[in-house]
């Protein structure tokens, strides 16, 4: 064993230029990081550019400050797909070749009804649309109506609203489970259904923080279980416990902020674990990338570049850091969906000495394989370590 703990932070949605396939997906020509970084003046994450990210790809009129801290690369995402979940699970060591289902016209009314009549509730809505908008057309009548409010995005996803006043977030949680077992039928499968209690007057509604999802499992054991099944701890920040329905997870950190998401991870990493940290940070996406809103993507993102030097100062020289994404999302392109890009892949411990390049990688994967090189326990048979390469 090289490192007695590895920690992987996936910074959701930060892609950094379309892949070769991207017009596949109606995606030729995206680029999340450098779309930010020409859009957004003055827009720039200097202790990123120092470990190596302007040096993985072009990013505006970004330098490169001298030799990076850390080693540096790219992947490409080997699955057929640009999911959340997809994207995790292959970093995990999977490789998922059928994409999960969306339903840009909302969901059959087999299944709508079927759902209500087992709830009791009427349901709103059932279409895609925003979190945020879609509590401001429908929040009132929820509240006078005691219906769901059941709506989907461009992602895999049956999203469930409910004001907690009205429903209270035990039934809200019931619901979903229902609609869980519902959409396990493949005529209606969905990566995730998600409970997304609010709170609020009409004009001021807001999302509480109890929102969980309810994720299918993954089809096959993932480095998670291998690690675990070795007796390593396997602690998950964020959603990754839903991501993964909690399979091959020994902690759970659940998070409200990309912000509480640091905190959590600092903490961690304070702690005398032995195994693999995984953390999460979703506002990247859901508050910035699917609302397309650069500007506000470009100030979470430096709000991250600041934290550096204290995840640097809590990385040991047993310790390594991964930093990577799980697809992008660039706030400039049309529509509201992710978008098919290469993630950013940088390595970073205070061991190495002569942090350099790893290239462009064929798949998420090289993560798992990585992470299963270093603590010795069998692999998915998918991806090629990088841990060599780690000088």
């Amino acid at each position: 064993m090289r490192f007695k703990r590895i920690a992987v932070i996936v910074l959701d949605s930060v892609g950094i230029g379309a892949m070769p396939d991207s017009a596949d997906f109606g995606d030729e020509g995206t680029h999340t990081l450098g779309s930010i970084a020409a859009s957004v003046p003055g827009f720039d994450l200097p202790r990123l550019r120092e470990w190596g990210l302007a040096h993985i790809a072009p990013i505006h009129d970004w330098q490169g400050a001298g030799e990076p801290r850390a080693a540096y690369g790219k992947m490409a995402e080997a699955s057929v797909g640009k999911d959340t979940m997809t994207g995790h699970w292959e970093l995990a060591g999977l490789r998922i070749d059928v994409p999960f289902q969306t339903f840009p016209g909302g969901f059959p009314e087999e299944l709508i009804v079927r759902f209500a009549e087992l709830t009791g509730r009427p349901v709103l809505g059932n279409k895609p649309a925003s979190g945020t908008e879609i509590l401001e057309e429908l929040g009132t009548e929820q509240l006078s109506t005691g219906a769901w409010i059941v709506y989907t995005s461009a992602d895999s996803v049956l999203q469930i609203a409910a004001h907690e006043d009205v429903i209270p977030l035990e039934e809200l949680y019931r619901g979903c489970e229902i609609a869980r077992e519902l959409t396990m039928d493949p005529r209606f499968a969905v990566g995730r259904v998600i409970a997304r209690p609010f709170v609020g007057a009409p004009g001021a509604f807001v999302r509480s923080s109890g929102r969980h999802d309810y994720a299918v499992s993954p089809p096959e054991p993932t480095i998670l279980d291998a690690l675990s099944g070795a007796g390593y701890d396997v602690w998950s920040v964020g959603k990754i416990h839903d991501i993964f329905s909690g399979q091959g997870i020994t902690r759970s950190m659940p998070t409200k902020s990309n912000e509480d998401g640091m905190v959590k991870t600092l903490q961690a990493l304070g702690e005398p674990f032995r195994g693999l940290l995984f953390t999460n940070l979703v506002d990247f996406d859901s508050l910035y990338g699917h609302r397309r809103d650069p500007v506000g993507y470009a100030e979470a993102l430096a709000a991250f570049d600041r934290t550096l030097p204290d995840l640097a100062a809590a990385t040991d020289k047993d310790d390594l850091l991964i930093i990577t994404a799980d697809h992008g999302n660039d706030p400039t392109h049309t529509g509201t969906d992710h978008t098919r890009e290469y993630v950013p892949l940088l390595a970073y411990s205070p061991a190495l000495k002569r942090p350099g390049a790893l290239g462009t990688r064929t798949t998420f994967a090289d993560v798992a394989a990585t992470i299963a090189h270093n603590f010795g326990v069998a692999g998915t048979g998918r991806g090629t370590s990088f841990l060599n390469e780690l000088q």
